[in-house]
């Protein structure tokens, strides 16, 4: 019998899902609902905002907007700040005027290289303010808090691996 191959453009005409498995869960975790509770809306049922990620530090705002408006009017772009820099680093969201405009974005870019990094794109319930902000210990993303790879468009290492080994040369008994 031959393995079930999901087609790319249904897979591609999809919402994410990692949004998809995180509801399912909740719903799971959750005991019968009363009758007196509306049912659950998906909050990515209409969305028209784009989270886009692994983004180099040194892609700038218009490439961005470059890229992404070849797929429908962009309403807002927020590029993703380290907290205490105020420096990119490596997102942003992409809130377009429809719903479908972000769903051919989703289809058509994400997955396509800007400034030789393969990006990511999922639907966005929506940015508030804050959310432009890394959330890692030192204000850059979580991710690149304890990445042990060079990557030179990210910083280079982990900012706790930079730290770690600056500590190691200073820690040495001198000969």
């Amino acid at each position: 019998m031959a393995p079930a191959v999901r087609s790319t453009v249904d897979r591609l005409d999809r919402p994410s899902a990692y949004y998809q498995g995180k509801n399912k869960r909740r719903r799971d975790r959750d005991e019968e609902p009363s009758e007196q509770q509306e049912p659950q809306v998906d909050p990515l049922a209409n969305a028209t905002t784009l989270y886009v990620g692994n983004l180099s530090f040194y892609t700038t705002e218009e490439q961005v907007y470059e890229l992404f408006s070849k797929c429908g009017e962009i309403k807002r772009l927020v590029m993703g700040l380290d907290r205490f820099n105020k420096t990119p680093c490596g997102f942003c969201f992409v809130e377009y005027y429809t719903h479908q405009d972000a769903l051919d974005c989703m289809k058509y870019i994400g997955g396509t290289k800007l400034d030789e990094r393969i990006i990511r794109t999922d639907l966005d319930p929506g940015f508030e303010e804050g959310r432009q902000y890394g959330r890692g210990k030192s204000g850059g993303q979580v991710r690149d808090e304890y990445r042990e790879d060079y990557d030179e468009g990210r910083g280079g290492l982990g900012r706790a691996i930079q730290d770690h080994k600056v500590g190691d040369y200073d820690d040495r008994p001198a000969r």
